[in-house]
């Protein structure tokens, strides 16, 4: 940092912060834009501008440390094994805090994972973890244990109900395009090879309507077996303009593959009460 010493007060922050603005914009390739309306305060700015260079100059370093080690080495925390089911949740709330006390969170999106899991996997596997060695005020390195175990059952549910339901039962055009198998799928017990034939159909229903929504929507049935997940459910939707209201209800059943490092794609579809021309 360059030598402020002879300004005083708001001089010597306004100086600070023009020397740090150029040292960011010279080795990061920042850019900051000027707005006199929406300016902030010289000693705030200097705080964004102060934390923004200590970012990248740890982000530069490239330091990674376990996750244990940053969280101080604890020894207290006791081998899941050894906790009884009346005890889990407090357990698993005290590691919890005592994880967000060193900046470091640990959530999940699958229902289907037990606080009992949770405990398990950050005692050992979290801790063991390598993490970017970031000290920052305020900064939290967020883990979802999601991502290293993936739930397909949750997974795929969502994705059925998502990216293939409220993609189709929605006014704008098919979006999720990429969920679709590459090779071909079936729908309705018919085969598309070429994407683009089967988003023009969906898409001029669609069309048909100003209003089109899901309106329940449940799955009975989520079954995984090796690389094929069958989910099975019902639903109602209905579409709507200024002459009709119609109504789309009965049973789905969706199969999906899994390719390519583990993504999965809609195979096989089945959507009774529905059949758009």
């Amino acid at each position: 940092m360059e030598d402020f010493s002879h300004l005083e007060g708001d001089e010597k922050l306004k100086a600070e912060n023009e020397f740090l603005k150029m040292k960011l914009m010279l080795e990061n390739g920042a850019k900051f834009e000027i707005n006199e309306e929406n300016k902030l305060p010289t000693a705030v700015e200097n705080e964004f501008l102060s934390n923004m260079a200590a970012f990248e100059k740890q982000f530069a370093e490239h330091k990674t440390i376990k996750v244990f080690d940053k969280i101080g080495r604890p020894v207290h925390f006791k081998p899941v094994a050894e906790i009884s089911d009346e005890e889990i949740e407090k357990a698993w709330g005290d590691l919890s805090d005592h994880l967000e006390g060193y900046g470091i969170s640990l959530g999940v999106c699958s229902p289907n994972i037990s606080k009992r899991e949770l405990y398990r996997f950050a005692t050992e596997e979290l801790f063991e973890h390598e993490t970017g060695d970031m000290d920052l005020p305020g900064w939290t390195t967020n883990f979802i244990y999601d991502e290293f175990h993936p739930d397909p059952v949750y997974d795929n549910s969502r994705l059925v109900e998502q990216d293939l339901f409220h993609d189709i039962f929605r006014r704008e055009d098919l979006f999720c395009e990429i969920q679709y198998a590459r090779e071909g799928f079936v729908f309705n017990s018919q085969l598309y090879d070429d994407f683009k034939i089967y988003s023009e159909k969906i898409n001029r229903f669609k069309s048909l309507f100003e209003e089109i929504e899901v309106q329940n929507f449940d799955i009975v049935h989520c079954q995984v077996s090796g690389a094929v997940c069958e989910v099975k459910g019902n639903y109602k939707a209905f579409a709507k303009n200024e002459e009709n209201e119609i109504f789309f209800e009965g049973n789905f059943q969706v199969q999906l593959i899994q390719q390519d490092f583990e993504y999965w794609y809609f195979k096989n579809i089945q959507i009774d009460g529905f059949n758009p021309a």
